[in-house]
């Protein structure tokens, strides 16, 4: 009986161990590969095919540039002989105005040796002092600014310096906080010592409000030439641009203006394209390429807030007609027979179809298929291949 048993235990150990030999053989089938098999399992997946959909648009070609916005007219602010005699030297006072400041009509600019240097609306420069029986279109100008400041000039006829308009140069002088001058004694009984309007008192500028640019008047300072600038009227926008983008400019085309501190846009036309002869708006330095300065018109009147910003200028240099049939820029390609396409997919196929290209811009082509063939939006077409990242990598 014991030697039964003995055998029985025996032929269950053997067993067990033909399980344990199998498993560990299966286990290692498992775990240990073919230098080929971990090759093949480690390689990136296939590449995968980028398309992009055909469709149907307006396709522009843009330039953009920076640009500033400026007033049409400027105006360099100088101190003229004064109209008192008693005064022997012209020095700075007083400056009443700082750079970017909003200007209005009868504003004083400056002090020089006591006396006030204002501004009044007008497009003629003052050219003479202006008195009793003086005629002209610059005292009719003088006139209509003080009738605007609030000072009649009673019956005096338009152009025609009379006792109407020495009482509003008074009445305009006292609302400024100073006597008006008076002219020297009389040298003829037709002559009268009434009030003045001097050539050294005053600035016209077009519209208001006016804008100060620049200041370079100090107190104690010598009066003389530049002592302040103005800009004043419509505004425009001046873009620069070098000599190969003046290539595609033209007049009459359409400009974009976008203004980064308020977030809007505004339209505009070209007006001119010139070369540029400002030094200053390089920092007065000669950068060694010629710069041409586009001149814009915007489309509607800009606000005054705008006057002294650098804006985003974008000119549409050219322009489909209407929506065309439009493809990403690399999906065209020409081929070794020299025919330009595009390479539509569908269902995993690929389907070559020979195009002609129009207009380009904003990173799309106009695509017009070829006599024979079809091409439709919402098409599917190559554009690029993308490799995808190996097993393991990042």
């Amino acid at each position: 009986m014991s030697g039964l048993v003995r055998r029985r235990r025996a032929l269950g150990l053997l067993v067990t161990a033909c399980f344990v030999c199998t498993g560990a053989g299966v286990g290692s089938a498992l775990v240990v590969k073919s230098p080929a098999q971990a090759a093949a399992d480690t390689a990136p997946p296939p590449a995968s095919v980028l398309t992009a959909a055909v469709e149907r648009r307006v396709i522009s070609q843009s330039l953009i540039t920076r640009g500033e916005v400026t007033a049409s007219q400027h105006v360099d602010v100088s101190a003229g002989p004064q109209a008192d005699k008693d005064i022997g030297r012209s020095v700075v006072t007083k400056v009443e105005a700082d750079p970017g400041q909003r200007i209005n009509a009868g504003q004083v600019l400056l002090e020089v040796s006591g006396r006030p240097l204002f501004v009044l609306k007008g497009a003629l420069p003052a050219y003479r002092d202006l008195a009793r029986g003086k005629r002209g279109e610059d005292v009719a100008q003088a006139q209509a600014a003080l009738r605007a400041a609030g000072h009649p000039t009673g019956t005096d006829p338009s152009g025609v310096f009379g006792a109407g308009t020495e009482k509003a140069v008074a009445s305009f002088y006292r609302s400024i906080g100073y006597e008006a001058p008076t002219a020297e004694a009389p040298a003829t009984r037709a002559a009268s010592a009434g009030p003045v309007l001097p050539i050294s008192e005053v600035v016209f500028v077009r519209s208001f409000p006016a804008r100060v640019d620049d200041v370079r008047a100090k107190v104690g300072d010598e009066a003389g030439e530049g002592l302040m600038s103005l800009s004043a009227g419509a505004l425009t926008v001046e873009a620069a641009v070098t000599l190969q983008q003046k290539g595609m400019i033209r007049s009459g085309q359409e400009v974009r203006v976008h203004s980064e501190t308020t977030g809007r846009q505004f339209t505009g036309t070209v007006t001119s394209v010139g070369k540029e002869t400002d030094p200053a708006k390089d920092g007065g330095q000669d950068t060694g390429a010629e710069k041409y300065t586009v001149e814009v018109t915007p489309s509607k009147p800009l606000p005054s807030e705008l006057n002294g910003e650098n804006v985003q200028v974008t000119v549409v240099a050219a322009s489909s007609k209407g929506k065309v049939l439009a493809v990403p820029s690399s999906a065209v390609s020409t081929g070794a027979d020299g025919l330009t396409s595009v390479t539509e997919r569908e269902d995993g196929r690929e389907r070559r179809i020979p195009v002609t290209v129009g207009v380009s811009g904003d990173g799309f082509v106009q695509v017009t298929p070829r006599e024979g063939t079809r091409l439709e939006a919402g098409a599917e077409v190559v554009v690029g291949v993308q490799p995808r990242a190996a097993v393991g990598g990042p």
